[in-house]
């Protein structure tokens, strides 16, 4: 999910989408918790996103928003890795966001009926100095908005990860620096971001 936070959008000079703005990472994307995030030559501005991951637990096609919890398997954290110098260039995300290691996941997925929404908060450290911190209950389209309109459009499969997308306080980071991610009640990943 793109821009799915009000002041997200507005940090970025964006307007406040009147939709979902829906974007894909390839699997080669996913890296785990204490694994490297690798910085590319090609880029000179890659962006930390702290997000909410949402797991898919059983195909979903057509889903109304108010089914939508009977489609979830359970939460993690994400590191949505951006290039956001190539993300402007290009326009769409795909390059951005596609690199090998941009998406850090983990370090668990804790299941749905162990998590509450109501009160989640999405935090991120760089080098242990917080750089963002929202409620989950900010995103502009729920949970179950997101995967109504996802489901509109395609099929979702068991396993499939949904990055609600990110809160206020995006910045860039340097080779040698450490990204945390952090949600209460899920747990946090931590991954050092190394020159490619």
């Amino acid at each position: 999910m793109g821009r799915n936070y009000i002041e997200h959008a507005k940090e970025l000079g964006n307007p406040i989408p009147s939709e979902p703005l829906i974007f894909l990472k390839p699997p080669s994307s996913l890296v785990a918790d204490g694994d490297q995030i690798v910085y590319p030559v090609i880029s000179s501005f890659v962006s930390y996103e702290g997000e909410l991951g949402v797991v898919i637990g059983r195909r979903a096609r057509h889903v109304p928003a108010a089914e939508a919890q009977a489609y979830i398997l359970g939460y993690t954290c994400v590191n949505d890795v951006t290039a956001r110098d190539l993300q402007k260039k290009d326009v769409q995300f795909t390059r951005a966001k596609g690199f090998d290691t941009f998406c850090a996941v983990g370090p668990c997925l804790v299941p749905k009926e162990e998590v509450g929404l109501d009160g989640l908060r999405v935090r991120t450290f760089l080098d242990d100095v917080l750089k963002q911190d929202a409620p989950v209950s900010d995103m502009i389209f729920s949970v179950g908005k997101v995967i109504a309109f996802i489901t509109e459009v395609m099929t979702l499969e068991p396993g499939d990860l949904i990055a609600t997308g990110t809160p206020p306080g995006v910045g860039p980071m340097e080779p040698g620096a450490v990204v945390r991610v952090e949600i209460e009640g899920i747990g946090s990943i931590r991954n050092r971001v190394v020159r490619g």
